[in-house]
């Protein structure tokens, strides 16, 4: 069983569109978010504390909101300037910009305790943030300074989903989080019904990757 790791429904209910029946299910647990520039250090190693709380195979997703005319402001720290700022203050930064081109990125981060053969997608092979969060030290029982993750990292497979977009002023009713300012294709995500905004969605290019990987898997 393949557990998808997050407090939101919603998104197993997405992977299921891409998934056998029956092959996913919801694991509810708070791993450790660390700081980081890119998405990928932060899904693998969150996928890397699940696997080893779960002992079975896990899925982590990180996501956010890229606008290039702020240098990929907020990106990694969407979901916090959602919560401190608000989406309506990004607008008002992003309203004066020339440049209000954006982009909806996510990383997908497998882990199962094995290893993985080359492929076209990338594998993080070492918890390289973990290990300079921690300093140099001496490995002990529990790996280095007590953190297993830098004795022994395990190997995760990176799944990347992009939509491009453009900011704009909030528009429409549904969705959640930065939909009614995102823009692609004439339409906000919030004015889209929830099959289309799927159909286009970052998270949903990306499980489309992991599905037709892991269906050999």
């Amino acid at each position: 069983m393949l557990r998808y790791v997050t407090t939101n429904p919603g998104k197993v209910r997405e992977a299921e569109r891409y998934l056998a029946d029956g092959s996913v299910s919801q694991l509810n647990f708070d791993y450790t978010e660390i700081q980081a520039a890119e998405l990928a250090p932060i899904a693998a190693r969150g996928a890397r504390e699940a696997y080893r709380e779960a002992g079975e195979p896990v899925l982590v997703d990180d996501a956010g909101l890229f606008v290039e005319g702020i240098d990929g402001f907020p990106g990694p720290y969407s979901s916090y300037v959602e919560d401190t700022l608000g989406i309506d203050r990004v607008w008002e930064v992003a309203r004066s910009l020339e440049d209000r081109r954006a982009a909806f990125r996510c990383t997908l981060a497998y882990c199962d305790g094995e290893g993985f053969a080359a492929s076209p997608d990338p594998v993080d092979r070492g918890d390289r943030v973990a290990a300079a969060a921690a300093g140099p030290g001496d490995a002990n029982a529990d790996g280095v300074d007590g953190d297993p993750e830098r004795a022994d990292p395990l190997p995760v497979k990176l799944f990347e989903g992009y939509v491009p977009g453009r900011i704009v002023a909030p528009r429409g009713d549904g969705g959640f989080g930065y939909d009614p300012i995102f823009e692609h294709d004439g339409e906000t995500f919030a004015e889209m019904d929830t099959d289309r905004k799927n159909a286009v969605s970052h998270r949903g290019r990306a499980l489309e990757k992991f599905a037709e990987w892991y269906a050999d898997r």
